[in-house]
This record gives structure tokens, sequence and C-alpha cells, in this order.
């Protein structure tokens, strides 16, 4: 029946069956009607109401055969074919002709060509086929979305036009793999239209919106390169030159007039897409790099074969090429990590620009790092310039960037900076590229002094202690640093080295690794390098400040005292490294030597210097005053001034070691330099170890007494302040230093201020001539500690001393006349005892009356027995009997010449009672006449200065003092038995020493001679001296010996000392000093 239908109807019934998408009846129909259904009317059809969602499939060899016109039905019978495709055409058998023409006019066919899809206005208006496909590939993406079926439905058609080939090429294709298949979760929002309007810069960031996005998809990064970018790029509608002719790429030049980013801006934003992931995430780069080789790596997914890039010229082509190197470059400068890791990726990006221009190919980076080949040679005098610093930075896309523009000067430019970071990184010293880059642009040498430093702090503090080989690497890696590797390229002409360290002295690096070798104790390699080699390195002078520094260093980081352990001990060793550069006799090995003598010392101590803070060795070094320290340490650990040799060893120490010196500031301490060259005269260094020796002894006395041991502070100030300082150096003698001693007579003044309490320390042993009365005797010591304080202390303060003085002498004068006090109050008891039992009776602790014998005899056989020997009998009883006769008369001549005695005196009364007691006692003694010449040398200009004022009243009051003790020598002569004996035995009151100069009194001769009174006793009884003059006398050789140092009287010589100590008078003994 269609066989028979009008051209309006057979219009109407196409409508139909395109409806329908009855393709198969609309093939027949076609076929057997083609005069009325001719190709573009019914390609209008199609494109109006053939339903979008159909499968390409199903239709696309329709359109082949209305593009070729050739229908396969045509070839049958006209019967036998509307037998096999029986058309249904009762949709329009029923319409009159006047009605099918009505609605064949209503009809709103498409135009092939619409200014709504893009890609139509590069069709020719007679081309129906491929205007017809271009705009059914628009709304099927439109109406249903179906993106997915537009590659079936062109890929026949490639080769119809090339509209339709990079239509689906450039553009469906990357949109399809975007949002289909490569991230479906992710789509762009964008039409096949409307994708097609975005400019070229934005398709370019929308394709690569997910690209390198997660770390997964890492992996990926060329895939998209690959399959978008690369085919998206390849469209001549994406560069500006698309109308220029094809050329020969000979003669062309890699940076010609249109190698700036308007050339291709999407190529150009793909660049800047690469360099900026770069500068935030290294890994988009590298792995982009890496996977993509570049412009001409492209995956049509099998659409098209090889040879369709044939579409871009040469020119083009290189411009890809050269850019994408260049993009490399640029990407290696913008990697802010500084790791090993990221250092690798970088070579290897660098390593890809130099594939794609053709240039030798790079060797791994671990290879070039241990070969250290030369590279100075190929990185000339432009590119090395300051002045290119600014395009690390700036530009780096610029083909006018003489560093990111891939020729051979740039690359090996390039990869010298690659290594350098990678030997800095890697040995612990992070560096960027850039970082290294302007270390070799700007040439700034403070910044690579500090970046070498930095180098080498961190090998010595990561280096391994037993590796030699290690060391020698990297001793060769700071050296190429330096001039990478000029001085091993055969036939260098170029002096000024390029590398990153190229304003460094190769002195100053030799120097600095010297002293990480000595900080890792590689010794024996240090000395071999440094020492030992035919061509020495350094300079002897450079290796000893070197050794010198490296050893302050160890002694500054030492956390233990102990010179056998840690810092202190390396920084021995490392001094002892070189033996024949350094030796023993040098003065500075000498004075590091007696600062680890000292530390060393001072580790047998408990020292806290700060609350929690041990103390270390490098607080003795920057300290202000060092000698304080000993101060910490006696207040720190008890009884630690008994150790004063020690404590003075360690002063002397400091005072060698330079520690002392006044001119230091803790700040100029600290320089390892300063120390070293500080030097002191030696007459300057003797007067410091005096002082510090002195103000040592002063803290030893003042820390004694706060531990009330005055015995050991009295003794401190007797042997070692009372005499002037003495110089250990032989060619120096005592005049010759003068020292300002201000802790002496300090410490002198202060133990004569002390005041014996219940916590005081007793003494281990009484001397000869101390008093055995325990308050008497300290009271004493205080006075001799007050006058040491006399002698030694300045003019202006000998008042304050001369007030504790006298306040002294009161209170020895009071515990003296206390004394007596209980003496006589014994004695008068004793008397009364005896009158009460006269007539020969016995008392408890009386003794009997000598049958014969007078008391001369007795007298001498108790001195010849010595003391202690309990005398005979006869003795006992001659000396009580004489006792008993005069009793009652000599009771009252005490008394009277008591209170005679206690009347307050002036000190010009004391010296003159001292010197006639001195007088009295030459006269009576006989066997002491033998040493007269010895007293008086004692004396001095004490008797002679006096004589002539004093004379008569000497003269008057000895003759007084004879008639007194006349009368009063049988009282004396009334001490029992056992009292003798106490004054005679050592140590007892019987032999007093003078408190000031050491004057000896002895009350009692050998037997060969008599007392005082002799010739005035009667009855041949040997006269004796009486115990209160005994103390009185005491007292008064306290007094002669201050007025003679008053009066300038010269001390004994050491002969007058010798003989009066051999004249056989056991009963007066010197004070040992």
């Amino acid at each position: 029946m269609a066989l028979f239908l009008s051209p309006p109807k057979l219009v109407l019934l196409a409508v139909h069956l395109a409806v329908k998408a009855d393709i198969d009846s609309l093939t027949s129909l076609a076929a057997h009607h083609g005069s009325v259904l001719r190709k573009e009317l019914l390609l209008r059809i199609l494109l109006t109401y053939l339903p979008e969602t159909l499968r390409s499939s199903d239709y696309v060899t329709l359109i082949e055969h209305i593009e070729r016109g050739e229908f396969p039905e045509s070839q049958l019978d006209s019967t036998e074919n509307e037998q096999k495709h029986e058309i249904d055409v009762s949709s329009v058998e029923s319409l009159t002709e006047e009605e099918a023409i009505k609605k064949v006019k209503k009809l709103r066919l498409l135009p092939l060509s619409s200014p709504e899809a893009p890609s139509t206005a590069e069709v020719a208006a007679d081309d129906t086929t491929s205007l017809f496909l271009l705009r059914r590939s628009y709304k099927v993406d439109e109406e249903a979305g179906l993106l997915t079926e537009l590659p079936a439905l062109l890929a026949p058609f490639l080769d119809h036009s090339p509209a339709i080939r990079w239509l689906l090429v450039s553009t469906i294709v990357p949109l399809l793999r975007r949002n289909c298949e490569y991230y479906p979760n992710e789509p762009i929002p964008y039409t096949l239209a409307a994708f097609q309007r975005l400019p070229e810069r934005t398709i370019a960031n929308v394709l690569l919106s997910q690209t390198g996005a997660r770390e997964e998809d890492y992996g990926q990064i060329g895939r998209d390169l690959k399959g978008m970018i690369a085919p998206w790029i390849l469209d001549r509608k994406r560069w500006n030159n698309k109308d220029r002719e094809s050329g020969s790429a000979e003669g062309l030049t890699p940076r010609g007039p249109d190698t700036n980013e308007d050339l291709c801006p999407g190529w150009n934003q793909v660049l800047r897409w690469l360099t900026s992931n770069a500068s935030k995430n290294w890994r988009v780069a590298a792995n982009a790099f890496d996977q993509w080789e570049g412009p001409q790596s492209v995956d049509f997914g099998g659409i098209l074969g090889g040879g369709e890039e044939a579409q871009l010229n040469d020119e083009q082509r290189r411009h890809l090429d050269w850019t994408y190197a260049q993009a490399a470059l640029a990407s290696t400068y913008l990697i802010s990590n500084a790791s090993v890791e990221a250092l690798e990726g970088a070579y290897a990006i660098l390593n890809r620009a130099v594939i794609v221009t053709n240039q030798d190919p790079l060797p791994p980076l671990q290879n070039a790092v241990g070969l250290l080949a030369p590279l100075a040679e190929q990185v000339d005098g432009i590119v090395a310039s300051p002045k290119n610093a600014t395009y690390l930075r700036n530009d780096l896309l610029d083909s006018s960037n003489i560093l990111t523009w891939p020729t051979e000067t740039s690359t090996a430019f390039c990869q010298a900076l690659i290594i350098s970071a990678f030997i800095l990184t890697r040995a612990g010293s992070p560096c960027t590229l850039r970082r290294v880059g302007e270390l070799a642009l700007l040439q700034d040498e403070r910044e690579q002094k500090a970046e070498a430093l930095k180098l080498i702090h961190s090998l010595a503090n990561q280096g391994p202690k037993t590796d030699d080989k290690f060391w020698m690497k990297a001793r060769d890696e700071i050296l190429w640093l330096r001039d990478w590797g000029a001085e091993d390229a055969w036939g260098a002409t170029d002096s000024r080295p390029k590398g990153i360290f190229s304003q460094l002295k190769k002195e100053f690096l030799e120097v600095e690794f010297l002293k990480a070798l000595l900080t890792n104790t590689r010794y024996a390699l240090a000395k071999s390098i440094y020492e030992d080699s035919v061509e020495r390195p350094l300079d002897e002078k450079v290796l000893k400040d070197a050794v010198f520094s490296t050893a302050m260093t160890a002694y500054d980081n030492a956390s233990n005292p102990n010179r056998t352990r840690g810092g202190l001990k390396k920084c021995d060793d490392i001094i002892k490294a070189f033996p024949n550069t350094i030796s023993k006799s040098d003065p500075v090995a000498q004075k590091i030597e007696a600062l680890l003598q000292a530390t060393h010392a001072l580790s047998e101590f408990r020292l806290v210097l700060k609350q929690g803070e041990p103390f270390t060795p490098v607080v003795l070094r920057v300290h202000a005053d060092p000698i304080s320290i000993i101060d910490r340490i006696l207040e720190q650990n008890p009884k630690s001034y008994t150790r004063l040799h020690d404590l003075l060893d360690i002063g002397a120490g400091m005072v060698k070691a330079g520690l002392t010196t006044t001119t230091k500031t803790p700040a100029s301490k600290q320089q390892h330099s300063s120390y070293t060259t500080a030097t002191l005269s030696s007459e300057e260094e003797e007067k410091q170890r005096l002082t510090a020796e002195r103000r040592i002894t002063a803290m030893c006395i003042d820390a004694a007494l706060t531990e009330d041991d005055f015995e050991t502070a009295y003794s401190y100030i007797l042997n070692r302040l009372s005499s002037p300082p003495s110089s250990r150096n032989r060619s120096s003698t005592p005049s010759s230093v003068v020292i300002e001693d201000d802790y002496s007579w300090k410490a002198a003044l202060q133990a004569g201020k002390y005041r014996r309490t219940s916590r005081t320390v007793r003494p281990t042993h009484i001397g000869t001539n101390a008093s055995a009365n325990p308050e008497i005797r300290h009271l004493e010591q205080r006075i001799e500690c007050l006058s040491t304080a006399l002698r030694i202390a300045p003019t202006p303060t000998l008042q304050e001393i001369l007030n504790a003085f006298r306040r002294a002498e009161e209170e020895l004068d009071s515990a003296l006349k206390a004394e007596e006090e209980a003496e006589d109050a014994w004695d008068a008891a004793g008397d009364s005892m005896h009158g009460h039992h006269g007539g020969g009776q016995r008392v408890p602790g009386a003794f009997g009356t000598p049958p014969g014998g007078g008391g001369g005899g007795t007298r001498q056989h108790i001195s010849a027995t010595g003391i202690g020997s309990g005398g005979s009998s006869a003795a006992a009883a001659a000396a009580r009997s004489a006792k008993s006769s005069s009793s009652s008369n000599s009771r009252h001549q005490q008394l009277k010449h008591k209170q005679t005695e206690e009347a307050p005196m002036s000190l010009f009364d004391l010296s003159r009672a001292s010197v006639l007691s001195a007088q009295k006692n030459l006269s009576a003694l006989s066997s002491l006449q033998r040493v007269a010449g010895g007293l008086g040398g004692h004396l001095g200009g004490v008797a002679g200065g006096l004589s002539g004022s004093v004379g008569s009243l000497v003269g008057g009051f000895t003759s007084s003092s004879s008639s007194n003790t006349t009368t009063n020598a049988a009282g004396r002569n009334s001490l029992s038995s056992d009292r003798d004996r106490d004054m005679m035995r050592p140590g007892s009151r019987g032999s007093t020493s003078t408190a000031g100069g050491g004057m000896t009194n002895s009350f009692y001769s050998d037997g060969t001679g008599t007392g005082g009174e002799e010739g005035n006793g009667g009855g041949g009884q040997q006269g004796r001296v009486r115990k209160r003059d005994q103390l009185r006398e005491a007292a008064m050789g306290t007094l002669v010996s201050g007025v003679g140092w008053l009066v300038g009287a010269p001390a004994p010589t050491q002969a007058q000392a010798q003989a009066h100590g051999g004249n056989g008078n056991n009963n007066g003994h010197r004070r040992e000093e």
C-alpha cells in the first residue's frame, strides 16, 4: 500500500516511523521512495523526530545508507520487499490529500546547521551528513545525556569530515573519560556544547580538577594526561596560529616568536597546573612527569590510528616538547619539600626534560652522587651569574628564563644543584633546590658559611663513629660542593669556583671537617690526613687552633667533671691526638691540662650551683669568679675545709688555666679563640696564684668557724696567715710579688671574735705551753689571731681589730682573776683544815712533815725526778711544815697584795709591769740567765726602748717587789705537793707561753739556782714563784709581745731560739707554729 501513497502522506508516514523508531520500515520506505524522501529531508526528519534515547547502533546503518544513497532493498523486487517488510500505513491511509498537505506544512523540521552547535560552523553547507551527525551529537547529549552513545555514532564517519573526527577525539573523548570513565562520581556539570564554549584555560582546569586529588590516584596521573589532555591539545582550534602552514623543523629555534603563552593558552594552563602542583605537592608533579613522556604520548583509546597528530605542524610539536621540558625544570625549582625522596623525584623530572629535548640521559642519582663528576665546565658564567637569581622565583615558564629553558647548560646547572641539595639533605641538613640555587647564584659568603657549618655539624652529630670510608667520602663531597669538581676537571681554566660554597676558602672547610672528625673520635684518620700526609691541607698554626678549639668544645659539652669520662676525656684525647704538632710544653696545652686537672678535682666534691642543676664543667670555664665555686664546695661538703691542700691545688689550677683573669668577661671566655690566645706574664700569674691561695685559705677558715672547728681555723691562721705569702716561682722573690690581700685579715679577725660554745670542737691535744684551763687557752688563741690580723690588716681597719683585741684582753683578765680566786679559796680551805687538825694529826688530803732536810733539797728532788714523780715523804713533810709556819702571816699579805694587783691599770702600767716581771724572773732564776740573750732578743726594742724612760720605775718596782716577796715567801711555800706537781706537769699553768710572741717563762729552776726570793726565804728553803704570779706573768707576757710589736721590736733569731731550747731547761717550751 505504501507504494501508492502520495508524497505528503509519504512524508507524514516517514515522520510517524521516525517517532516510533521503526528503523527497518523507515529504511524500506526510504529505499522505495527516494525521489520523495530525499537525503536532506530524511536527515531532517531523523534529526527532528528520532528519539535521542535510541541507541546509536540501531540507526547508524541507516545514516550510512542515506550518506551513500544505496539501500539493500532497492535491489529486490518491490513485491517481495513489501512482503518481507510490510509497512503499516494506517496512520496516513484515512487522510485526504488536503489534510495531508496541511499536516506537512505544520511540520517543524530542524535545520541541519545551527549556531547552537559550535562544530557545525566548520562544515560546508552541502555536507548534510556531517551537519546531521554533529547536530545529532549535541541533541543526544543535551536531551538524553547519553554522551556514551556518541562515539558509536561518530566513529563510522571519522574520515568523512575532520570536524567529526576532532570533535570526537579532542572534545567528546576527553569529556567522556573525565565524566564517565575516570571520575564518574565527580562529573563536571557541562554539556558538550557548553564544554566547547568554555575558555581554553578553564577547560584544562576542569579536565584536571580531580587528577592527583587523592593519594591513591597518584598512579593514574599519567593516564589522565595521556587520555584527556594530550587528545584535547592536539585540536587545531586550541592554537592561535592554526592557519600557519606546516614547516620544516630545520632552522627553527626553540625560542622562536611563537613560544609565548598566547600561542596555546590551554597548553600553557596545563604547564601551570604541573608547576603549581610541584610547589604544593611534589609527588603529583613527579608522577606526572614520570608517567607522561610528553605531549607526543597520546591515548586515543583505539579510535584513531597513528599519524593523526600530524594536524599540528613541526613548530607546534616542537613548542609542546620544549615547553613541557621547561615546565619540568621549573617544577624542580618549585619543589619546596627538603627530603631525599623529593630530590630523587626532582632528579627524575629533570631527566624527563633531558630526554624530551633529545639530550644525553642522566645517570641515576645515586650513581651521580657516588661519582661526583665535574660539572663546573658545563655551567658557563652566564647561567651562574648573580643576576639570574631572580629567575629562581619569577617567570619560571617564560621563554626568557635562562635557568628553566632546557638547554645543556641549564640542565647541567640544575643537575649540579640537585646533587648538592641531595648531599646536604642526606647528611642531615635538609635543603631545597631553590635554596642551593640561591647559594650558588647570590654567592653570599655568610649564607654559604652558615650552610656549610650546618652540614658539617650534622655530619658530626649523625655520622658513624667507626666507618672511616664514610668520613673520607664526606670530605670529598664537601670539597666538591665548593667548586662542583673543578679541581678534578682536566684542563680547567676558570679559577673562580661555581659551587654552593664557592665563596668559602678551602682552609675553612678543612678546619670544620677536622673538628667533625675529632668530635667523632676519628683521631687516627684525622692524624693521617692533616698531620702525616705529604701535602698537609692545613698549616701548623691553623691545625693547632682547630685542635684547641675542638678540645674546648668537647670540654664545654661535657656533663661529667671527671676527666676519665665523657667530654673531658674526649678533650684530653684530642690534645694528645697530634703529638708531632702539639707538644706537652705548648703553653695552650698546659693551660688546658691545668683546666682539666682543676675540673677533675672538683668531681671529688658534691657541688650544686643552681637548684636542680648539677655542676657541669662549662660553668667553671665561663664563671665570672671561679674561685667563689670553692666557697660553694665548703658550704655543701662538711669538713671539706680540712682538705686545704686539695682546695689550694684547685685554685692554682684555675689560675694556671687563665680562669681568674680579671680582664675577661664571661662572654669573652666563651670564645675559644680568646681563651687559647690569652697569656699572662709569670709575675702576673704568680700574683694571681698567691691571691687565690690567701682567698681560699680565708674561705677554709670561715668554713671551719661556721662548723665550730676553732682549732683548725686557729691552726690555719697561725701557719698560713701569720707569715707573708710565699712564691712558688724560685726566680722571683717575695718582695717582687705584691698582692692585695683583703681576705686574710678578715678571716683572722673573725677567728679572734669567735666565742667558744658547747658545740665547739674540742682540741685533740694541748700544747706544752698552753693553759690547762680551756677558757683561758681559747682566749689566748683568740688574742693570737687578733695579733695576726693586726700585722696583716690595712691601716684603715686597725681600729676595729684593736677594739676586738681590747675586749679579748678584758675577758682574759676576768678569766684569770676568776681562776685565781678559785685557787685562793681552795688554799684557804686547805689552810683552815690544817689549822684545825694540828699537832701532827693526819688530815685527809694533807701531807706529813718530813723528819729532816730543808726545802731546798726537797725542791731539787722534785725538779730532778720530773713531772708527776710523786716526790718523797720527807719532801712532802717539809713542804707541809713550811706552809704551816707561815700561814698566819702570809694570809694577810696575800689579801693586801691581791687588793693592790686588782687595781685598774693603764696600758702603760701593764707594759711597765710586764717588763719588771720579766726582769724579776731573769734576776731570780739562775737557770734562765743562760738564755737571757735570747729573751732580750725576743723582747727586742721593748726593754731597750723603754729603759731610759722607765729605768727608775723599774728600779723602784724591783726593790719593792724584793721586799714584798721576802714577806710572802712563807705563804707561797704553803702550797701542797700535789699542787706543785700539777704546775710542773707539761701543758699545765706552770709553764705558760705568751700569746703574742712565743716567749716562755720558767718558774722553776733545774736545781742549781734559787728563786726570785733567794736569800730572803730563811731555813735554806728554795724560793718559788707563786701560782697567781705565774698567771699574772702569763697575761703580762701577752701584753709584752703586743707592745713589742707596736714599738717595732725585732723577733728572736733562730740561733737564740735554739740556744734557749738547748740549755736543758725542760720547764719552758716554744709553741709550734
